[in-house]
């Protein structure tokens, strides 16, 4: 489809008419029609596009990331013209990549050639077709050109008569001309086809030799990397420092380094002894908590015990073989209103080739790759964000804090405990179904509970509710990755809200950017690095957080954290330092000193441990390296949605250890998927063709709104499933998984 659309520019000019095309999954647009030939002003790929509807005349078209096209329509009818034609163009995209995905082969020269000469015969059959069918336009317009010019010499005829016939036999005229022009039109093509065969053999005949040297350099670079972990474990266990630095020295350093002054932005400064128990008392507004604040957490403060108890017994009671977990189980049961888990099977040791799967899937995004399940772990993408609240008990404290500002340090501390589970996972969570779902209702032991689902498939997008007692969060969450041989780096899109209803507080923030390193060869490892601001819409004030990206050849610790809380006019009241896996530290600033041309020095009080992590026990290193709350996350419970993670069986029978029947399952759910896509792109273009609206898939429990904080649109929790899980009606719950 083509045709003019108003494309907003900017506040000066605001919206300008151009010209847009959509061709091979791709919108273009252009400020005329004679740029089409040369120039292109903006295309944005409609596989992972999103559509918005927002008024009867205007729709948005988004990638998902910094790409977003506003346009407006002449009238509601040619906006639904242009909506339908994009959603079809983009379902087709999405079915053509997908049945490349499925069939993994290797296109070569030889064969792309006979695919070449098949179309150009294909090309000269049709013209033959055209030929024919121009002969017989011309026989039968020339049969009725003879019988008009009788009736016309007819002299009963009437005038008016007379005159219609002439219109009849302008209209056949035409029509000829029409003929002749698309004959015309197709032999033009097929010379063209024939001008370009060369051209197209030379350029597949490139890009056959350009992978080929690609898989050639990524194989020479994994060697080149595990020569590297050698000089490396050689440098730390006594080995001469001078002799890794020459090795590295060619390596093509990916791992951000950055000169030194650039790591913080700020400088600390400790105050004189004099003033230390002054404003130890005084500049800490963190009196309440102690160092150990992990502790408070109902979900792990017996589990401490547990774990201190066994630790000062190690030496006096010989080794027992009870379930490692079940002490723990005794300990959290009392007072809690079911008994949950703390175990889940240990993990089976299977060996699988990781390049032999990888090498054919650069440049692909990750949510697209058909990955084996012996690489994920027994959770599911929509169960790992719940891990998000597993230290919830900060927004609790946050909720009672009079300052806003020293509320950012709870929510700051909050955001960065979200990442301390990662330190040692590094299994993929499985990539939800459409319309799958997943509730957490910890309101009895914890204070919380949540729902989530997955609202959309390509691009693959998720929306999150929780409440706790005093504080709401929720999120839609997706994510763009980059696969670079050797390291994968995936950026989280989607903005966090936090809301106080009781205080009037609204903050948002956005999360930090994670790469897995180590992918080709050598022990896998991740980090996240970025800036992640977190800010009050209410007030103005502003939490700076910075995770420092880890480097061989940087002097700062590995995991690094720093942040800086400062007001609506920029001054700063606290300094946030600390590691991501471990623990963060709160200091009050009471003196600022800064100068022209430098940063600033802080003078801040005695630091507070504000978090700290509760690492699990050594014997989860068998359980995906699971916490006490991921093991529970996917424990059976009944009455829930049938569209719930913890029902799909795939993911149940890999936490049993069954994984060869786990990825036959999987293989038939994808398989269905995709079924259901199909069926519901021919209703899409049954409506098409008979003129009626299209209608796009709809969540069940949460609706497309606009972002009150960022205006783009957002997938909003209706707040009905909780009221549905209680009545048992799960009517409106598609059939996603096998019968």
């Amino acid at each position: 489809m083509k045709g003019w659309l108003a494309k907003w520019t900017n506040y000066l000019k605001g919206y300008q008419k151009r010209w847009f095309v959509i061709h091979d999954g791709m919108l273009s647009y252009y400020r005329n029609k004679q740029e089409m030939s040369h120039t292109c002003r903006g295309t944005i790929s409609l596989v992972s596009a999103a559509i918005h509807t927002e008024d009867s005349c205007n729709f948005i078209i988004s990638n998902g990331g910094t790409q977003m096209f506003h346009l407006r329509a002449r009238s509601e009818v040619e906006r639904q013209r242009w909506v339908t034609s994009l959603a079809l163009a983009k379902d087709h995209s999405i079915r053509k990549q997908e049945n490349e995905e499925d069939v993994a082969f290797e296109v070569s020269v030889q064969d792309a050639q006979t695919e070449q000469e098949k179309l150009l015969k294909t090309l000269a059959t049709k013209l033959d077709d055209v030929k024919t069918c121009n002969d017989l336009v011309e026989k039968h317009s020339q049969a009725l050109k003879r019988c008009l010019n009788e009736l016309e010499q007819c002299e009963s005829v009437e005038g008016e008569c007379r005159n219609i016939m002439k219109q009849v036999n302008e209209r056949a005229t035409l029509f000829r001309i029409t003929s002749t022009n698309i004959m015309k039109t197709s032999g033009e093509y097929l010379e063209l086809a024939n001008s370009l065969y060369n051209q197209w053999a030379r350029m597949l005949d490139h890009e056959h030799s350009q992978r080929l040297k690609l898989e050639e350099q990524l194989e020479q670079l994994a060697r080149q990397h595990s020569h590297l972990e050698k000089c490396a474990k050689e440098a730390t266990s006594g080995g001469t420092w001078a002799s890794y630095q020459a090795v590295s020295e060619g390596d093509d350093d990916e791992f951000f380094d950055a000169p030194e002054e650039t790591a913080v932005d700020f400088v600390l400064s400790m105050p004189q002894k004099k003033r230390t128990e002054s404003t130890a008392s005084e500049g800490n507004d963190f009196s309440g908590d102690s160092s150990g604040d992990e502790d408070e957490d109902p979900q792990y403060k017996e589990a401490n015990v547990v774990r201190r108890k066994k630790k000062n017994s190690v030496d006096t009671k010989p080794p027992s073989t009870k379930d490692p977990c079940s002490d723990v189980e005794e300990v959290l049961s009392p007072g809690a209103a079911r008994k949950r888990r703390t175990c889940i099977p240990e993990k089976p040791s299977h060996s699988i080739s990781l390049w032999s799967i990888m090498k054919n899937c650069i440049g692909k995004e990750l949510t697209k790759i058909p990955m084996p399940v012996n690489f994920n772990e027994p959770l599911s993408t929509l169960q790992r964000l719940a891990e998000d609240f597993e230290y919830a008990s900060l927004l609790d404290k946050a909720a009672k804090c009079e300052s806003p500002q020293q509320q950012l340090v709870y929510i700051a501390c909050f955001m960065v405990s979200s990442y301390s589970t990662t330190s040692n996972r590094t299994g993929k969570p499985f990539n939800p179904l459409l319309g799958e779902t997943y509730e957490c209702d910890r309101t009895d032991d914890l204070g919380w509970r949540l729902i989530s689902e997955q609202v959309s498939h390509h691009p693959p997008m998720l929306a999150q509710h929780c409440e706790g007692r005093k504080w709401r969060v929720w999120q839609e969450f997706t994510m763009t990755s980059k696969f670079r041989g050797k390291y994968l780096q995936i950026i989280p899109l989607g903005v966090v809200h936090l809301e106080f209803p009781e205080l009037g507080y609204h903050f948002t923030w956005k999360k930090a950017t994670t790469t897995v390193h180590n992918i080709i060869v050598g022990k896998l490892w991740v980090d996240h690095h970025g800036d992640v601001e977190i800010v009050n819409h209410t007030t103005g004030d502003v939490c700076h957080v910075k995770f420092q990206a880890y480097s061989y050849f940087s002097r700062d610790s590995e995991r690094k954290v720093t942040g800086v809380v400062t007001d609506a006019q920029g001054q700063a009241h606290w300094v946030l330092q600390g590691k991501w896996d471990s623990k963060i530290e709160a200091l009050k600033v009471v003196n600022t000193q800064s100068t022209k041309g430098s940063k600033p020095v802080f003078e801040t009080a005695t630091p507070k441990t504000i978090w700290k992590r509760v690492a699990p026990a050594p014997e989860y290193e068998k359980m995906y390296n699971f916490t006490v709350l991921a093991c529970q996350l996917n424990e059976p419970e009944e009455g829930i949605a049938p569209t719930d993670s913890r029902l799909r069986p795939d993911q149940r029978l890999m936490e049993e250890g069954n994984l060869d029947e786990a990825n036959n399952i999987k293989v038939q759910l994808e398989e269905k998927q995709r079924l259901v896509r199909r069926q519901r792109e021919a209703e899409t273009e049954a409506a098409a063709r008979m003129g009626r609206p299209y209608t796009p898939y709809e969540p069940i429990w949460f609706k497309k709104d606009k972002d009150p904080i960022t205006g783009n649109p957002i997938y909003m929790y209706k707040g009905e499933y909780w009221n549905s899980k209680e009545k048992q009606e799960w009517s409106r719950c598609p059939p996603i998984y096998l019968d």
